[in-house]
């Protein structure tokens, strides 16, 4: 019973290290946005990549925790951090392309 119930901790501690959402890059009704919606989509992604970041500092309590109990999941985080940025980059970009075409 102990066995399972620290497997069930551990577990739950390594899923909760790489927290920044990666959004996706392109989604299924983008073309169909107007030029106010497309907008409205720049300004999320823009604030996922500004969530990343913030994940990437050390400061923050996850990565504190992480550094204090198990090393690894600094490295999690900040793989996952960068991974998040890169995603809401190339979002922005896929909504811009698509602004320029509808000459927003």
């Amino acid at each position: 019973m102990f066995r399972h119930l620290t497997l069930l901790v551990l577990l739950i501690f390594i899923s909760s290290c790489a927290t920044p959402h990666v959004v996706s890059v392109i989604g299924p009704n983008d073309n169909r946005l107007s030029c106010n919606e497309l907008d409205n989509e720049i300004a999320i992604a823009a604030k996922f990549k500004r969530d990343a970041k913030a994940e990437k500092s050390y400061g923050t309590s996850t990565n504190v925790a992480a550094i204090l109990f198990w090393l690894p999941g600094v490295v999690a985080t900040q793989m996952n951090a960068n991974e998040a940025i890169k995603a809401a980059d190339d979002r922005i970009n896929h909504l811009n392309r698509i602004r320029a075409k509808k000459d927003c």
